[in-house]
């Protein structure tokens, strides 16, 4: 059985999915003509069409009453539709969040509450506007409760906001879906945009604005308004910075802030405060207390970034940190006795989160000729408190035109029970004869020359009012309010008078609302000079550096054939220095490695992977190891001008038979992770060896390649390398043959031990191999082959220690 429908109607087909009928005997009607245009352009209309909603509609805030439009709409959801005002009960975030959601704010509800719970952080807000009850998050990082768990209302400061609001003093738009009304604008009483400041991050533009103190900002308003062309260095007087919820100390003179503050633009280094608390017991240590943080820097990761020095022993004189903190900040870093506790903050300011760059940029919105429409402008301080200043003052001005006209029509209606209290007879008479309200009302108008709404006033008029008394309460009141309307009237015709309105207004504000300053602004000051080496205990240490890489420091060591080593592993090279000294790394690669003796990881099993403290290539191994503790190798300072290398000179050969000498000057301080180059090798070639550093001219170099010839030459005909190089050849190889062996033999008694593939053990002494640098060499064995060279028997540093 099927189910008939009625009829569409013309105008539903189109909404049913139908089309519309042919026409009797005519054709089908044609297609809209398509419009065509360029994708660039349509993209990059579009494209801008988004960027204007989001730096108007969501990231900027509004030069006159300092907020972002969710802030703003969160506010008036808050007092106009859930009447939470400060002395009503707390509701639930989550109906604030669903009101302003499904009235004003079509955005995720995520982002709403997150911005409600911004304003009611007082580690966030300078003036708090909200006021929370639950988790709101805290300063440690921690996240605030689901909206579902805590609870809001506005606090009194955000009445100063919205209380003008029912006077006709701003402006009215219509919401998303046009169901009801929002203001463009709130009416601020006072520069909410530089007390509580504002982050954003719009389309192609950004906005930081800290937080400044409500009385200084106050005063400085006043200060304009008695002189409208005060400069920004004298407004400067007024407002001494920044003022953060959170304290801190703010490192810039009023140069400085004057050139910030007038360009609109530029950065602030801000840092928490700290002092020192004296021990109870005479043999304790003194503790550094930190009492206050920089802002928008959680306290958790401050303690978590000084533990990590801690633990990795980059400063010696710190022993312990410990979060003490309640409402109130309080870590305490334990150091030892004798401890700088100067030079301990100035690495701590330099290496962790407790001194930051804050990043100043005044950009927010301006209302231009029309209401609705703002436009972005980075501003200065001058700027920013002119426009608010005429702000109030159009505000002040639409509020007393509005309560004029509420006094007004008071008057006259009560000039109209001034007319009939006299004939009070009549007109009684004439209501009890009239036929209806309607007719009486014409009767009375007639008779008394009445207006409509006087008329109305004196029908609704209760009985008791008829007594004789209350014709004096009617002309008292009547006279109070011509007096008060003589005061607008007054107000309105005099712009001096409205302005000193103003002024009085925000003086009241400021004794009702501002409190002490918390950040202190203290200038630019010398931080004491500090080496890396100053936070290291100096004391004698060696290090051990094994064939197959690895590493570690030991505080002393007697015989080396007692250390512990993995298997198959034996010991390349041990040296000894002050833990303040470096310690140099050849590769077999071309690269120096070097880092202070403190940086190798103390140990007494096999140690650490060199790659830990260096990044290396593949293939890439340690062949040598030296010590630049004074006691060991002297090593000035690189000269200024100098143009050959300077000594203490190195020797490098390399398998392919190439020699040079460098200056091991550049590389007497720590190396990055990459290192420092001081070869480039052929392709296929490696550093074979970096022989003792301070060779003499008359020192021989030993060397014997593998099939089976040896050569000495004199380290000074080896060339001398300014920079990373190839040097030039040392021995003639054949192709195919390396160097196996390599030693500097500082006297021509000494050899140079080698093994020949079947075996044998040959000493080569230098008189006997000596010759021209480049040549062949001498032939040793003629059927045999060199194997290898036996290396010398590591001994234990010899190093005298303090």
């Amino acid at each position: 059985m099927s189910r008939t429908q009625p009829p569409l109607e013309d105008d539903e087909a189109p909404r049913r999915g139908r089309r519309s009928a042919r026409p009797p005997g005519g054709s089908p009607p044609e297609p809209p003509e398509a419009e065509t245009t360029p994708l660039a352009l349509e993209a990059q209309r579009r494209y801008l069409n988004y960027a204007l909603s989001v730096i108007t509609s969501r990231a900027l805030p509004d030069v006159r009453d300092g907020l972002k439009p969710v802030q703003r709409r969160i506010l008036y959801a808050m007092q106009h539709d859930l009447r939470l005002t400060p002395d009503a009960k707390f509701r639930k975030s989550a109906a604030v969040v669903g009101d302003v959601m499904g009235k004003y704010h079509p955005h995720g509800d995520s982002s709403i509450y997150e911005a409600m719970v911004r304003l009611a952080q007082d580690f966030v807000m300078r003036a708090p506007l909200v006021s929370g009850h639950g988790n709101f998050g805290s300063i440690d990082g921690d996240a605030p409760a689901a909206m579902r768990y805590t609870e809001a209302k506005l606090r009194p400061l955000a009445m100063e906001l919205l209380s003008e609001l029912g006077q006709r003093t701003v402006d009215w738009r219509p919401n998303y879906d046009g169901t009801r009304s929002e203001p463009i604008v709130l009416p601020s009483r006072f520069p909410n945009l530089l007390v509580n400041g504002v982050q954003g991050i719009a389309v192609g533009m950004a906005t930081s604005i800290p937080p400044h103190n409500l009385g200084e900002v106050i005063d400085a308003c006043v200060a304009l308004i008695d002189t409208p062309d005060l400069s920004i260095f004298r407004l400067l007087t007024n407002i001494k910075g920044p003022d953060f919820p959170t304290g801190g100390q703010l490192h810039a003179t009023k140069k400085e802030l004057e050139t910030v503050y007038t360009a609109g633009q530029g950065s602030l280094k801000l840092r928490g405060e700290w002092q020192l608390e004296e021990p109870e017991d005479k043999r304790g240590a003194p503790q550094i207390i930190i009492t206050s943080i920089p802002y928008a820097v959680e306290r958790k990761a401050i303690v978590e970034k000084i533990a990590d020095v801690i633990l990795s022993k980059k400063l010696p004189a710190l022993v312990d940190v410990r979060d003490e903190s309640t409402e109130e900040v309080r870590v305490v870093l334990e150091l030892k006795r004798a401890s700088d506790p100067q030079l301990v903050m100035a690495y701590l300011y330099k290496h962790t989160p407790l001194a930051i760059n804050v990043q100043v940029n005044l950009t927010c919105l301006v209302p231009t000729e029309k209401a609705d429409v703002s436009t972005p402008r980075r501003l200065n301080l001058h700027e920013i408190l002119t426009n608010f200043l005429e702000f109030r003052h159009t505000t002040v001005t639409r509020r007393i035109e509005f309560q004029l006209g509420e006094l007004r029509q008071r008057i006259h209606i009560l000039e109209g029970f001034e007319k009939v209290f006299d004939a009070l007879d009549e007109v009684i008479k004439i209501i009890r004869r009239s036929e209806g309200k309607a007719d009486a009302a014409d009767k009375l108008m007639k008779r008394f020359a009445l207006s409509e709404e006087q008329v109305d006033a004196i029908l609704e008029l209760r009985l008791y009012r008829l007594a004789r008394l209350e014709i004096l309460v009617v002309q008292r009141e009547l006279a109070e309010k011509r007096a008060e309307a003589n005061k607008l009237q007054a107000l309105l015709a005099s712009d001096t008078k409205r302005w000193h309105l103003v002024r009085d207004e925000l003086l009241e504000l400021r004794r009702s609302y501002s409190d002490r300053r918390r950040t202190k602004v203290v200038g630019a000051i010398e931080e004491p000079e500090y080496q890396e080496e100053d936070f290291i205990i100096a004391e004698d240490a060696n290090v051990i550096l094994s064939s197959q890489g690895w590493v570690k420091r030991v505080r002393e060591v007697r015989d080396l054939s007692t250390t512990r080593l993995r298997d198959g592993d034996t010991v390349l090279a041990a040296i000894a220095g002050s833990t303040r000294a470096s310690v140099a790394f050849f590769s077999n690669l071309g690269s120096c490695y070097v880092c202070r003796i403190h940086d190798v990881p103390p140990s007494s099993g096999y140690g650490d992977p060199v790659q830990k403290l260096f990044k290396l290539g593949d293939g890439e191994r340690m062949i040598a190891m030296y010590s630049f503790d004074p006691r060991a190798l002297e090593v000035p300072p690189p000269s200024e001008g100098a143009t050959d290398p300077e000594p203490p000179l190195a020797v490098a050969v390399t398998r392919g038979g190439q020699g040079f000498r460098f200056s091991l000057r550049p590389h007497r301080d720590p190396s990055t992770r990459a290192g420092r180059r001081f070869a480039r090798l052929n392709e296929g070639d490696e550093v074979f060896a970096v022989l003792p550093p301070g060779a003499r001219d008359e020192d021989i170099v030993l060397c014997a390649s593998s099939d089976g010839h040896a050569l000495g030459v004199s380290a000074g005909e080896l060339p001398s390398l300014a920079g990373p190089g190839k040097g030039s050849m040392l021995m003639k190889l054949e192709e195919g043959e390396r160097l196996i062996a390599t030693t500097l033999a500082l006297g021509s008694n000494e050899v140079l031990t080698v093994e020949t593939d079947k075996g044998k053990i040959l000493d080569l002494r230098a008189d006997k191999i000596a010759g021209a640098r480049g040549g062949k060499g001498h032939p040793i064995v003629k059927r045999d082959r060199f194997a290898r060279g036996v290396p010398t028997p590591v001994v234990a540093p010899t190093l005298e220690v303090s």
